[in-house]
């Protein structure tokens, strides 16, 4: 890099300093500026390899992306997501001011919120965690139309893998399966218990009777507590994130990034891991992700960049998350196809649900010697 700073420096001062002849002209001395600036990014992208990729939106639109996914050049599609895909499903975020889960951890008398998640305070202090497992476990809640709109991309062949940042598992009760997800902060779907020496794994069904009777689980090997196996602050994430990461994002042509502050690392580096040319989709209530100041300022980096005059590939569409998704699905012309889904899909897990207090009433019935009844389904 030095030698080259060098020769072109020898470059520039062979040119004739021309700014002493045009002190009085505010015009001449904006474009001098304006030059100088186009020269260090060239520079400095040419140095570092950061030059900006070809731009393949033809707008920077909810519409432009619509058209690029319809077109035959969108084959691959990954979606990135976090707990704001959930919120309408009656899953409190973690951020957001007065209604985020970190805003309402007070009855718990944490030292700070996210001790709840961290793994050294977890193994002393187990029955918060615990108790909030209670309130937010997964199969009390349905899937929305933002994660049904990720199962249609699946069905019509485009979602190569969606990384997810969630533990309520609702990608995979909308119909995502193991091979299209990526969970990257672990899922209630195993546990372990968290002695090194003896690792044994537990079934979902085994966590959900324990945690649900109250009960802190124990290893019934040796005694040690045993936890989801959802990643905690203090521990690594799966193997898989990392594998699938370095095979995933270089083929990637289009990112939907869902829901997500983009606040928690490694995840939040993913948007960078996409080749310089692919567009990114942010539908969020709010602009993130956005790069840092320098290298901003010189147009290039991992960041995203939707407002500057170098903008030239990534689109936010601010608006919850199903409202987004079914702006897309418009524009694409699958938006009765979507809630035809939804609708149907909901009435499935309904009907599940129904049979389920059918035959815990029963049981009861059977118990306590009563006459066996069906669960109230009117509306």
């Amino acid at each position: 890099m030095s030698e080259e700073v060098s020769k072109r420096a020898e470059e520039e001062a062979e040119i004739p300093d021309l700014e002493g002849q045009s002190d009085d002209s505010s015009d001449e001395g904006e474009a001098s500026g304006d030059t100088e600036m186009d020269f260090l990014r060239s520079l400095f992208s040419r140095t570092l390899g950061l030059s900006p990729g070809e731009k393949v939106l033809d707008e920077l639109t909810l519409d432009g992306v619509a058209r690029y996914i319809l077109s035959d050049k969108c084959k691959n599609i990954i979606c990135m997501v976090g707990a704001g895909i959930s919120t309408s499903a009656g899953i409190p975020d973690f951020r957001s001011p007065g209604t985020g889960l970190y805003a309402n951890l007070q009855k718990y008398n944490l030292p700070y919120p996210e001790a709840i998640f961290q793994i050294d305070y977890f193994k002393k202090h187990p029955e918060p965690f615990f108790a909030l497992a209670r309130e937010l476990y997964p199969g009390q809640f349905k899937p929305t139309v933002c994660h049904y709109f990720m199962k249609m991309l699946k069905d019509k062949g485009l979602l190569s893998r969606c990384y997810s940042q969630n533990i309520d598992t609702l990608e995979r009760v909308a119909g995502l399966e193991g091979e299209d997800l990526i969970e990257a902060h672990g899922t209630f779907h195993t546990s372990h218990c968290v002695s090194f020496l003896c690792r044994k794994e537990y079934s979902m069904d085994w966590m959900k009777d324990q945690i649900f009777s109250e009960d802190i689980p124990k290893c019934d090997s040796c005694g040690s507590l045993v936890k989801p196996d959802i990643v905690f602050f203090g521990e690594n994430l799966p193997a898989r994130f990392f594998t699938s990461m370095k095979m995933d994002f270089p083929r990637c042509d289009l990112l939907i990034i869902l829901g997500t502050s983009l606040q928690v690392q490694p995840f939040a580096s993913l948007v960078s891991r996409v080749s310089n040319s692919c567009p990114r989709l942010l539908i969020n209530m709010e602009k993130t992700g956005q790069s840092e100041f320098g290298m901003g300022l010189f147009a290039f980096g991992g960041g995203m960049d939707f407002d500057s005059d170098k903008a030239y590939r990534d689109v936010a569409h601010l608006s919850s998350c199903d409202d987004g998704c079914m702006a897309l699905a418009e524009l694409l012309g699958w938006k009765a196809e979507l809630e035809e889904m939804v609708k149907r899909e909901h009435a499935l897990i309904d009907s599940k649900d129904d049979k389920k207090k059918d035959k815990e009433a029963n049981q009861s019935s059977r118990r306590t010697g009563a006459e066996p009844v069906k669960a109230d389904k009117t509306e």
